[in-house]
């Protein structure tokens, strides 16, 4: 069955990094775009980035870039975000998804304060 599993979310001081992992498994990870979401309480869903099928393009979210970088191991199934200068805003339950109409991971918490 198809899954994502993510992990490294935490506690991190602001101008701290962190770096999420997204391990996919149950479906074939190099036929999709891999994607990161973040959701806020009481906010809307964001796409933070997206990394193509052959991991050659990527895209971000204009709060996110300079300090967010995604990439993805296609022997390892895995997609990465390597989050630096966290700020507080940044707070989120962060998530991967595989684009489109891909599995949804359950997501990692990521907290943003001192």
């Amino acid at each position: 069955q198809a899954q994502l599993v993510e992990s490294g979310g935490g506690l991190v001081q602001p101008g701290g990094s962190l770096r999420l992992s997204c391990a996919a498994s149950g479906f074939t990870f190099s036929s999709y775009a891999m994607s990161w979401y973040r959701q806020a309480p009481g906010k809307e869903r964001e796409l933070v980035a997206t990394v193509v099928r052959g991991g050659g393009r990527v895209s971000y979210a204009d709060s996110v870039k300079g300090r967010f970088t995604i990439s993805r191991d296609v022997a390892k199934t895995t997609v990465y975000l390597q989050m630096n200068s966290l700020k507080p805003e940044d707070t989120a339950v962060y998530y991967c998804k595989a684009d489109p109409a891909g599995p949804r991971g359950q997501g990692t918490q990521v907290t943003v304060s001192s």
